[in-house]
C-alpha cells in the first residue's frame, strides 16, 4: 500500500510539472531599446516641453514627443509630468504600441497612444504635440473652421479636420482621452497628411519634420486661434491666407528658428 500511494503522489508531481511547462507565459519581456540618443536632441525635447508651458501652449497634461532617430518604431517623451518641470531624467523610450522600454517604475503618460499611432501611421512625422491649447478649442466644439489669418500660421491653408471621438466605438470613448491603440489609430487617420488636427472638446495634435517645427506651429496655431477669434469679433468678411500663399511660404519659411532660440532663452534661462 505504500508503494502505490509514493508511486500515485510522482505520477501527480509529474503531470503537475508537465502542465507548467506547457502553461504560457504571462510575463513579457520589455521591448528592446533603440540605441543611444544624442542629448542634444533629448534636450531639444525637454526644451519643447518648457517652452510650450511657457507660451501657455501646454497646460500641466500636455505632451510632446520625437521619435527616435535610430529606430523610426520607438519614441521618446516625458513621464507623466507637469511639462515646465521636465528635465533629461524624465524622458522614457517606448515602442510603436506605446509600452515602455524601461519605465523604473515611472508613470507613463495615458495618452501616449496619440505619439504612437501617429508614427505607426506617418512615417514623415518625426515629433508630434497634444495640448489643450485654450483658444482652440472653441474651433473644435463650433462649426467655424481655423483657417489662417496671418503669415506665421500660413501652414493652416491646407485645412484643419476636427477629430470626434465619438465616431469610434470602444467603451473608453465616453473618457475623451485617447487611452489605447484603436482610439489613437482613428486620431491618426483623421489627421492624414496635415500638421494639424483638433479633438473636439479637448484640444488638438500637432506634428513636424523635427520638434523645432512642431513647436513652432503648436504656439502659432494658438496664436491664430487668437486673432480669428478677434478678427470675427470685429464683424465683417475676414480676408484670410490663401492657398497660393500659404504654399509660396511653405516653400520659403524664412528664417523660422529664430523664434527657437528666443523661446528657449526665456524658458530655459538659457
Amino acid at each position: 500500500m505504500k508503494t502505490y500511494f509514493v508511486a500515485a503522489a510522482a505520477t501527480v508531481a509529474l503531470v503537475f510539472v508537465a502542465a507548467i511547462g506547457q502553461r504560457p507565459a504571462t510575463a513579457q519581456a520589455p521591448p528592446a531599446s533603440g540605441g543611444r540618443v544624442d542629448p542634444a536632441l533629448i534636450e531639444d525635447l525637454v526644451a519643447g516641453y518648457r517652452i510650450l508651458a511657457d507660451q501657455g501652449v501646454l497646460d500641466a497634461y500636455g505632451h510632446v514627443s520625437v521619435r527616435h532617430p535610430g529606430n523610426p518604431n520607438r519614441y521618446l517623451m516625458s513621464r507623466s509630468l507637469a511639462p515646465e518641470d521636465v528635465t533629461a531624467n524624465d524622458i522614457m523610450e517606448y515602442d510603436i504600441d506605446s509600452n515602455p522600454v524601461d519605465p523604473r517604475g515611472r508613470l507613463s503618460v495615458q495618452e501616449r497612444f496619440i505619439h504612437g499611432e501617429i508614427y505607426r501611421a506617418h512615417p514623415a512625422v518625426k515629433a508630434v504635440v497634444h495640448s489643450h491649447s485654450p483658444a482652440v478649442v472653441p474651433f473644435s466644439i463650433t462649426k467655424v473652421p481655423l483657417r489662417p489669418v496671418y503669415h506665421m500660421a500660413s501652414f493652416l491653408w491646407v485645412g484643419v479636420p476636427v477629430w470626434d471621438i465619438r465616431s469610434v466605438k470602444d467603451p473608453t470613448a465616453a473618457s475623451l482621452l485617447v487611452r489605447n491603440i484603436p482610439v489613437g489609430k482613428s486620431l491618426a487617420a483623421a489627421l492624414g497628411d496635415k500638421p494639424v488636427a483638433l479633438l473636439r472638446g479637448h484640444g488638438n495634435v500637432v506634428v513636424g519634420p523635427d520638434i523645432l517645427t512642431a513647436v513652432r506651429y503648436a504656439i502659432w496655431t494658438e496664436k491664430n486661434a487668437q486673432m480669428q477669434t478677434a478678427a470675427m469679433q470685429l464683424g465683417g468678411p475676414i480676408t484670410y491666407i490663401t492657398p497660393e500663399e500659404g504654399d509660396a511660404r511653405d516653400k520659403n519659411p524664412g528664417d523660422p528658428n529664430r523664434g527657437w532660440e528666443a523661446w528657449k532663452k526665456h524658458a530655459m534661462g538659457k
